[in-house]
Formats: structure tokens, C-alpha cells, sequence
């Protein structure tokens, strides 16, 4: 199963948050980190007053069911400094979402993929199509292509590094 992760900090060391969280995914058993999208710097979404956000987003080849590939990415981030019950799009070490998984459509009350906001935030939308443009977003009938076409979000999603791709067992190589 392909899984589709977005990335996000705007604490600290940004870049090495992101790095990390790569490494922590690529070293789980039963996944395979195949694709990763270049760091766009990006305004911050929802609440305005706080610095901005390196984003990325990585595709995850998974066996891992998808409940249990969302506590492990919860894990990840309290292992990286992210403080639980924080204000809602907030300041953050790391931020990990499920964008999506696979094909499947899943509305429970602890996971709901397609990511309920994927079609509304460019920062999530525009290195997701860097890495998977023709990708079918499952229940809405559109490409990852077509959904950034109709965004609505206009803020600012800028490069900050182009991805190199290249992967190894650990995770990207540098």
C-alpha cells in the first residue's frame, strides 16, 4: 500500500526535524519510504501569528494497517518534541498527516483519510503534486493535479530545497 505523508515544522531546526522524521519512518519495519518531494517554506495556515512552516511531503510503501501507521507517525512526533494537546495549527517541532492511503476512503472517528483538508491547503497540495500529480484523491473524483488547480488557499508555498530522491535503507542519504 502506498501512503502518502505530509511533513511539517516551524520550530527549531526545521530541516532537521523533517530529516528525522523521514529517518524514523524509513527505519520502520514493513515500510519503504519511495518518494520524497522537495522543502517548500510556507506561510502558516489557520493560525497566521507564528512563524513559517518548512513542508514536505514523502510516499511510504506500508504494510502496516492504517490505525496502526497513525499511532506509530503520533509516536514519531512526541519522540521529536511535539507537545500533545497543543493549540490547533499551532507551532510545531514536527507534524505528520496521512494525506492518503492508497485508494482506501476511511471516515472513523480517530482517522480520516483522504486528509479532510487536503483540498484546501497549498502547502500540503503543491509538493504533493511535485511527487504524485496524477494520483486519483479517492471520494472526490480528482487528480492531486486538478485539486491544486481549485485551491482556494492562496498563501505563499515557496522552495526552500530541491529534493534529491535518493533513498537508502536509513533513510536519505545526504
Amino acid at each position: 500500500m502506498i501512503v502518502f505523508l505530509s511533513l511539517g515544522s516551524n520550530i527549531g531546526n526545521r530541516e532537521n526535524y523533517l530529516k528525522k522524521a523521514i529517518t524514523a519512518i524509513a527505519s520502520l519495519e514493513k515500510n519503504s519510504v519511495v518518494e520524497i518531494s522537495s522543502v517548500y517554506e510556507t506561510e502558516p495556515w489557520g493560525n497566521k501569528n507564528q512563524a513559517m512552516f518548512l513542508n514536505q511531503v514523502i510516499a511510504v510503501e506500508s504494510e502496516l494497517g492504517p490505525l496502526e501507521f497513525l499511532n506509530i507517525c503520533k509516536k514519531i512526533e512526541k519522540n521529536l518534541g511535539r507537545a500533545g494537546g497543543g493549540e490547533s495549527w499551532g507551532p510545531r517541532t514536527i507534524d505528520i498527516d496521512i494525506l492518503l492511503y492508497g485508494n482506501k476512503v476511511i471516515n472513523e472517528k480517530a482517522i480520516r483519510v483522504p486528509h479532510p483538508m487536503i483540498c484546501d491547503r497549498r502547502f500540503v497540495l503543491v509538493p504533493l503534486a511535485e511527487i504524485a500529480p496524477t494520483v486519483f484523491i479517492p471520494g472526490l473524483g480528482k487528480t492531486v493535479r486538478e485539486a491544486l488547480s481549485e485551491c482556494p488557499d492562496t498563501g505563499e508555498v515557496k522552495l526552500y530545497e530541491k529534493s534529491k530522491r535518493i533513498m537508502s535503507e536509513g533513510g536519505p542519504l545526504e
